[in-house]
């Protein structure tokens, strides 16, 4: 049995030096460009080519690294960490220095008067607003500013969390890249955001409803298929009312827009619901699968661990010709987005695949037997304890490492 293990989902933001003449600045989003941020070096720096340059980032909880984003020191623990298991064939890919984030959660608060949009400042529940953000696609600061607009004209209240009160609790918003009508080459800069407005309120019925209506026809109609620039691609709402620190609730309803999102990744074409969990860095996700797929035999038995939407053990299905592909996953709500990717596999796809929904620190040993394969990707809590002492406990004979891939 091969063993494959991924990084947590919490991909690290990562950047290159090794930049185009097309990426050497930031791109500007449809909307006015962002303002330009104070680059603050500090003497042991290198060249501002490797710094983030962001005006958030003393206030903004989101980014930890500022400097030498090329090579940051986190990635000479990770070698030595794979070193020390005789794995010698580390690699740390960069990618994009700015506009990396396709997926971004942000909370809303402040009032309908001067709302803000973004981060909790780290330790706090007050929200620093992040207009600017360098890591964020353009488009989605462009979609910010948008929602900014609509929220002061329609007199939209933000959530306020001692209280209770207010209509907009947080807002969701994902890239989608896949356009099948322009050149590839232009598809990323031209990406369109769904937009899922998390709403203070039970259902679409309740007294409040008319003001989300309202705000997702202003998203639409400035932001849609039939503006001169479209970069919003969907607006849906989420309807939650716990006082909690969970973001969604149970009951989604798609309100304008494409209903299905569509990603290409890992040479497949990959549906993603809002509800379900996608990668945040959608081009460091897709040279991650690239790579990988190098690692696993033809014809292999895959298992899947924490799958989501099975957007790696289908992509593994499609280019390594698995004999079969199971996918297991908690969440519920990423079945739909799994059964909709599997229907636009190709056609040459003939493997057996499945998809389960199973908390796989209950009797793991069962997942893992018959596998050639296992492919964990967990979250950011990382492996239950149950799950590592079955993978650290396979028989010698069962295991089969792997040093390098295949040429």
């Amino acid at each position: 049995m091969s063993l494959c293990l991924l990084s947590a989902r919490s991909l690290c933001p990562t950047a290159s030096c090794r930049l185009s003449p097309a990426a050497s600045a930031p791109p500007s989003p449809p909307p006015p460009p962002p303002a330009p941020a104070t680059l603050r070096l500090s003497p042991a720096s290198t060249s501002p080519a490797c710094a983030l340059q962001c005006s958030h980032f003393q206030s903004c909880s989101g980014c930890t690294h500022e400097l030498n984003l090329h090579r940051p020191s986190v990635v000479d623990d990770a070698a030595d960490f794979f070193k020390s298991l005789g794995v010698s064939d580390f690699t740390f890919d960069s990618c994009k220095l700015w506009g990396w984030r396709c997926r971004a959660k942000l909370a809303v608060r402040g009032s309908s008067v001067d709302p803000l949009i973004g981060l909790y400042q780290e330790g706090t529940h007050s929200v620093v607003d992040i207009p600017n953000c360098k890591a964020h696609h353009p488009n989605i600061n462009a979609a910010m500013e948008l929602l900014k607009q609509g929220i002061k004209e329609l007199g939209i209240e933000p959530h306020d969390e001692d209280q209770g009160t207010g209509d907009l609790r947080y807002v969701q918003m994902a890239v989608t890249t896949y356009n099948t009508s322009i050149p590839a080459s232009e598809r990323y800069q031209h990406g369109q955001v769904q937009v899922a407005l998390v709403w203070n309120s039970r259902n679409e019925n309740s007294p409040n409803s008319d003001k989300l209506n309202a705000l997702a026809h202003f998203l639409w109609q400035n932001g849609g298929s039939k503006c001169k620039v479209p970069f919003i691609h969907s607006v849906w709402a989420n309807f939650q009312t716990s006082t909690s620190n969970v973001i969604f609730g149970n009951r989604w309803r798609h309100l304008l827009g494409d209903r299905d999102f569509w990603e290409h990744l890992g040479g497949i074409d990959v549906s993603l619901a809002p509800s379900s969990f996608g990668q945040a860095n959608t081009r460091a996700f897709n040279s991650l699968l690239r790579k990988l797929q190098k690692y696993v035999p033809y014809g292999a038995s895959v298992t899947d661990l924490y799958a989501g939407s099975g957007v790696i053990g289908l992509s593994l299905a499609a280019t390594r010709k698995c004999r079969s592909v199971r996918c297991v996953e908690i969440n519920k709500e990423s079945k739909l987005s799994f059964e909709k990717t599997v229907e636009r596999l190709p056609k040459y796809v003939d493997s057996s695949i499945s998809w389960h929904q199973a908390d796989t620190s209950v009797e793991p040993t069962s997942w893992l037997v018959g596998s050639d394969v296992i492919v964990v990707d967990p979250p950011r809590k990382g492996l239950e304890a149950s799950l590592v002492g079955a993978l650290q406990t396979l028989p010698e004979w069962e295991l089969k490492t792997r040093s390098s891939p295949e040429r």
